[in-house]
């Protein structure tokens, strides 16, 4: 049986946290979308029998009737794929769920929360889908393969090896039980990072949703027959996210921080994919930075999120000795600074001494 696994698309997803700049989160539903399509015509080229949609294939209180429109009708493009979807945290089977409200195409079989078998010539397709946006059992513990004879898969969104006891439990399950199944393939969802290695996999989000998704994305594809398993990883970003670091310690200016910023050729810059870099600004300042004020001078449309992790470069304790209005600020602030516990109050005073010092000077 030929087979694509698939997980977490997140469909329609805001992307609030992206950028400051706008027009970003568009940028990345539309790739999205491109994304997607490449699965099917993969499907198409590929005689693919099978896709596995393993949870959270879109956001549910985001998600547009057209969008489910869109991703329907891609479906009906290989009519003799059969498409297994297993609903995740964040498309759960819910009363108004897209899953539920929509005529979705004959060859989408979408799964409950009830663990169910789907019988083909060649294999038995065990999948569970969770009908909240937390599933602390899904009784996979007593599932039992009807036929060891017959290729065995399970599709499901779950949380593997994680704590029974978490507050807000994702499908908790151990990695040692799901071995004990002896299915030929699990195909799994919810972790973002790929792992494929072995007969249980993760294939990962299948496109990056932030700066906290670097790396490959994309789809796992193969072949599974019974005692035997081939696999690889295929990418399917058409935007990559890339962070790059610039050590502000000897810049002396806004002038030249700026100058800096556009005089840099980033090695990760390329013509295949549309790459989007995040700056961390680093290091010890000489001036008061204003991330936004920064966004309107930058002239490389690349960046679209600049971040300010730097400390200022003032000897607080020597300035604190001056017999002077600067020298008691100082002092004060010190000791206010010295109370604090919140790393961010921390941050909002030092912005603070370093305002109050340069008014001063």
């Amino acid at each position: 049986m030929k087979f694509i696994h698939i997980a977490d698309f997140h469909f329609d997803s805001p992307f609030v946290n992206l950028s400051d700049k706008e027009g970003l989160g568009d940028l990345c539903r539309l790739a999205q979308r491109k994304a997607l399509k490449k699965v099917i015509d993969y499907a198409k080229e590929n005689e693919v029998e099978a896709i596995f949609i393993a949870g959270d294939l879109y956001e549910q209180a985001y998600i547009r009737q057209t969008t489910i429109e869109y991703i329907n009708n891609l479906f009906k493009e290989i009519p003799e794929t059969k498409i297994y979807i297993a609903p995740g945290n964040h498309d759960p089977l819910i009363k108004n769920s897209y899953y539920n409200k929509f005529k979705w195409n004959d060859n989408v079989k979408i799964f409950t929360s009830k663990v169910e078998k789907v019988e083909t010539q060649e294999a038995d397709i065990y999948g569970y889908g969770f009908d909240d946006y937390y599933c602390k059992d899904s009784k996979i513990e007593e599932l039992k393969i009807e036929n060891e004879n017959k290729i065995n898969i399970l599709v499901m969104h779950a949380d593997l090896d994680a704590s029974q006891n978490q507050e807000n439990p994702y499908n908790p399950i151990s990695k040692k039980v799901l071995e004990e199944k002896n299915f030929d393939y699990i195909a799994l969802g919810h972790i973002h990072k790929p792992n494929f290695e072995e007969n249980i996999v993760y294939p990962g989000s299948a496109f990056p949703l932030g700066f906290d998704e670097l790396g490959a994305r994309g789809m796992v594809v193969g072949k599974v027959e019974k005692g035997k398993i081939e696999k690889e990883f295929i990418k399917l970003k058409d935007i990559e996210f890339y962070e790059e670091e610039i050590d502000v310690t000897e810049i002396l200016s806004k002038e030249e921080l700026i100058e800096k910023i556009n005089s840099e050729k980033f090695e990760t810059l390329g013509t295949t994919v549309n790459k989007l870099i995040k700056i961390t600004l680093k290091g010890k300042r000489n001036f008061e930075i204003d991330p936004y004020e920064l966004y309107k001078f930058v002239t490389n449309e690349k960046i679209i999120k600049i971040k300010n992790q730097t400390n200022i470069n003032y000897d607080l304790e020597k300035i604190s000795k001056e017999t002077s209005l600067r020298g008691i600020f100082a002092k004060k602030m010190l000791e206010k600074l010295g109370r604090e516990e919140k790393e961010e109050t921390k941050k909002i005073i030092e912005n603070a001494i370093e305002i109050g010092l340069e008014i001063l000077e």
